[in-house]
């Protein structure tokens, strides 16, 4: 072997021994207050809250100052503000890779870890390049056709399967498959996960047809965050090339949707269970970069509806999401719903206010049910939808002390680019109209 080609492995062999690890763990529409509601009900400090340096980011994107999870997660993982529904897709309609892209040609492994389907926005922003975040199917087949991430972690599989075998794939793909012969290990099930050899360099996990079920109800049949973001760990650290792993608490967006403080409460837990993970990781190796952050808030959540009080023992024996207690009530049986709501919340409901949630159609009856009851125990909200609202970020390990100040979202990829040197692109300002 001559000395040019041994200087090469040499030098390649310095990169990958020494290039920066990185993992994003997204929680999806968690701001500060549902990340403390979270730590107020389990009476403790939250693995996420003990990182060592903290930031705060703006969140609004290319059209409107209330973005939506697609720009959101393309500003976090390319440095681009974009359209509210695009995805990796600039205004004039120029594709823009993720650091996540860059990095697998610079020799990374890339993973994912989600709750949701992983064509959903949030996951979608490290991969994939479409006008629409809606595009489920486009989405899927840039998957497989590109090959950015090695291993993903997830729901979703009827995206990557044909309608004659179930899925929602009218041009009959088979993109599963197509995976398995691009050298993917496809699994569905938890013990498939479990016993996981890290072994396998590319593994696709999908373990329901669209998303997880939410944690509050989630069965043995379906992981939990916090066991696919270590195998995802396992793996990618396994080959000994550098990482970057996005992690995403997918859903304590929708139960702020829905105003359902319980919802979030368990999410949140869920999601910081990851973080642990994460964390325990990067002290372990000491080269990894962990950064918690979140692409926007939802709800408009408060932690106060008036009178310097909130009911925290109340809340803590509530018994479950509203979705789970419209599964065991019947708003039509008066007498019985009534009792149920004392029973689950502690909430003396009055006659007057069943009356007016008897009045509210069938499909926005969960939200403005769980609206009430967060109001009774404490908890307010403003909306139902995303907000303006600047969110945290964490960071701990090598470099973590560039995530403080206030920051733009689209900063959090131009300083990963930075710190690991992987970056061919420059980044303009597109100021929010």
């Amino acid at each position: 072997m001559g000395k040019k080609v041994l200087t090469f492995v040499a030098l390649l062999f310095v990169y990958f021994a020494f290039a920066l690890n990185v993992i994003i763990l997204v929680g999806d529409g968690m701001s500060t207050n549902q990340l403390f509601l979270a730590s107020i009900l389990e009476g403790r400090i939250l693995n996420t809250m003990t990182l060592p340096y903290t930031g705060i980011t703006t969140t609004y994107s290319a059209d409107s100052w209330v973005t939506d999870s697609a720009p959101a997660a393309s500003a976090l993982f390319s440095g681009f503000k974009i359209l509210n529904k695009a995805i990796g897709v600039l205004p004039n309609g120029e594709p823009v890779p993720s650091i996540f892209e860059l990095a697998k040609k610079a020799g990374y492994k890339i993973g994912i870890a989600v709750t949701c389907q992983i064509t959903h926005a949030t996951p979608a922003g490290v991969y994939a390049n479409v006008d629409n975040r809606n595009d489920e199917l486009g989405i899927a087949k840039q998957f497989v056709d590109k090959e950015v991430v090695d291993v993903a972690f997830g729901g979703g599989w009827q995206w990557f399967t044909p309608a004659s075998k179930g899925g929602s794939r009218k041009d009959e793909l088979d993109l599963i498959k197509a995976a398995m012969e691009k050298g993917y290990k496809y699994i569905s099930k938890v013990n498939e996960l479990e016993n996981l050899s890290a072994e396998n360099e590319k593994v696709l996990g999908l373990f329901a047809k669209d998303y997880l079920d939410p944690v509050s109800e989630r069965s043995s049949l379906q992981p939990k965050l916090d066991l696919m973001t270590k195998k995802a760990l396992e793996i990618l650290s396994a080959s000994g090339k550098p990482f970057m792993l996005m992690v995403e608490g997918s859903q304590i967006d929708w139960e702020a949707h829905a105003n359902d403080f319980y919802g979030v409460w368990k999410e949140v837990v869920e999601f910081d269970d990851a973080v642990k993970v994460a964390l325990d990781f990067a002290k372990k190796d000491g080269n990894t970069l962990v950064i918690v952050l979140a692409d926007h808030e939802t709800g408009g959540l408060s932690l106060s509806t008036g009178g310097y009080a909130i009911n925290v023992e109340q809340a803590r024996k509530a018994k479950g999401t509203t979705t789970m207690f419209l599964k065991q009530f019947n708003i039509n049986d008066k007498d019985a719903f009534i009792a149920g709501i004392k029973e689950w919340y502690g909430v003396n409901m009055s006659d007057s206010e069943y009356e007016t949630l008897k009045k509210v159609p069938s499909n926005n009856l969960r939200r403005e049910l769980a609206r009430y009851i967060s109001f009774k125990v404490g908890f307010g909200w403003t909306t139902y939808d995303h907000t303006a609202q600047p969110v945290p970020v964490y960071a701990f390990g090598p470099g973590a002390e560039n995530f403080t100040g206030v920051l733009d979202n689209t900063d959090i990829a131009k300083i990963v680019a930075r710190l690991t040197k992987i970056t061919t692109v420059q980044f303009p300002s597109i100021v929010a109209k």
